[in-house]
């Protein structure tokens, strides 16, 4: 059976592949990007299906694990990969509607959850199987998420590990921050002021019908997200998606014209961007990926800057370095995305509690090796989306101890996700008055180190 692809069927179906791609280890963009050339979806004429898909996607990653709990216990035998992602998908809309967030009705959910199924030869077989499941939750819910919430996985849909570093973290805030990493992100852009101020912007935007708010230097924050095509300003490089946390990092290098900076772990160019329209400076944006090396390129021709664009490794300078120091460093490592994980929620399904470690060896090498370019007076800004200390405050007691000659300047700290009447904060060493913090943001920590003239 053919479905429409304007159908939520159709959009079930696809996001149910998606949601198998992450089960078997794909991070959810790609699984997205994989599940829409499966069922041939072009990315200009089946725009709006693609955004439904990555929307259905998105908000099953975020109910995934009390919807996964529920398969568990109303399926007795193994549905198959798929049939198993699809209940998820319908069973993550229906909690959301208990919740007020589905947007969709009851029947239209478990009929349109049925004809999904029935249309693939490979799960017409599990129709019926499908039909019974979705109907038994809907007179049991009440019972049944009682019963499967019993399970810390499944009530704060994060694994028990993460919950477990939370708890030992934030004693009295772990439970706001689990909350938060299900709540859906607000859009923020970053606001090029050396072309446009940001009250002038934010006319611009109330013309186009859209609702923003300042929260920040350069930081508005939209009411509701929209396709950045429809943004003004994007495409002319007025403005650019960023979050507001992640707007700090630039400024904190303390930029002036003429200085010789690199941008670590750079991709997707974001925090090179902000470089650029900061100071007149001479950029070297060095990411591992090719890919997302390219990346960089296409984000600066949107914004008329231009960087030297690097593919190598921050721990191995030896492969890439021309040999002349830096005056700024900004050491973007990779980390957990603890901080993220409500823009990027397959994130604590993909991550296992020894990555950890892991990654900590890994930021250590990388600021030890990239501590050698820098000049005598120069700065290193330390940046993480992540919100585990073993990441954060403890990494930069270690780089205070074992860096030569470094100082350890004022920066934020540890910055909690969210707007600071639920929980967003600076904290730990050298940290900097709340007071110049945005008012919403994701999680990041900052620590910033001179090396000594």
């Amino acid at each position: 059976m053919r479905l429409p692809h304007e159908s939520l069927a159709f959009q079930m179906l696809a996001a149910a592949t998606a949601v198998r791609g992450v089960n078997e280890g794909s991070a959810l963009p790609l699984a997205i990007d994989n599940a829409a050339a499966q069922f041939r979806l072009d990315r200009v004429r089946d725009a709006a299906t693609r955004g439904a898909l990555q929307d259905l996607a998105y908000r099953t990653m975020r109910q995934f694990g009390t919807a996964r709990a529920l398969v568990t216990k109303l399926v007795t035998r193994p549905p198959g990969a798929q049939v198993d992602s699809l209940l998820a998908v319908a069973l993550a809309l229906l909690v959301e509607d208990e919740q007020g967030e589905g947007g969709y009705t009851e029947f239209t959910v478990v009929d349109q959850a049925v004809s999904a199924a029935a249309s693939e030869p490979k799960t017409a077989h599990a129709r019926g199987l499908v039909n019974a499941v979705l109907r038994r939750f809907l007179r049991e819910r009440r019972a049944l998420l009682e019963d499967v919430r019993r399970d810390d996985e499944a009530r704060w849909n994060l694994p028990a590990w993460w919950l477990k570093m939370l708890r030992d973290a934030y004693p009295g805030e772990w439970a706001a921050l689990a909350e938060s990493a299900n709540v859906r992100p607000p859009m923020t852009l970053r606001v090029n002021t050396a072309r446009v101020p940001v009250p002038d912007y934010l006319t611009r935007v109330a013309n186009a019908g859209m609702a923003g708010t300042a929260i920040g230097t350069q930081a508005v924050r939209l009411v509701r997200a929209f396709p950045v095509s429809q943004i003004p300003g994007f495409a002319q490089g007025d403005v650019s998606v960023q979050d507001a946390g992640a707007q700090l990092a630039a400024p904190l290098l303390e930029l002036a014209d003429g200085q010789r900076v690199l941008d670590a772990c750079a991709a997707p160019g974001g925090k090179t961007g902000h470089i650029l329209e900061l100071a007149r400076v001479d950029v070297t944006a060095l990411e591992s990926d090719a890919q997302r090396a390219a990346r960089i390129d296409e984000n600066l021709a949107r914004l008329g800057q231009q960087a030297k664009v690097v593919v190598g490794d921050a721990s191995r300078p030896q492969d890439w370095w021309d040999g002349q120091p830096f005056d700024r460093i900004l050491a973007d490592v990779p980390c957990s995305a603890s901080g993220i994980v409500r823009r990027h929620p397959d994130i604590r399904w993909l991550r296992r509690e020894v990555d950890i470690a892991r990654l900590v060896t890994e930021q250590r090498r990388i600021v030890s090796q990239l501590w050698n370019l820098l000049k005598p007076g120069g700065i290193l800004v330390y940046v993480t989306c992540s919100i585990f200390p073993t990441e954060g405050e403890e990494q930069a007691r270690w780089f205070g101890a074992q860096l030569p000659d470094a100082i350890r300047l004022q920066a934020p700290g540890q910055m909690l996700p969210g707007s600071r009447e639920h929980g967003a904060q600076a904290a730990g060493g050298g940290s900097a008055s709340r007071d110049n913090l945005p008012s919403d943001h994701d999680g990041f920590f900052y620590a910033r180190f001179q090396k000594r003239p």
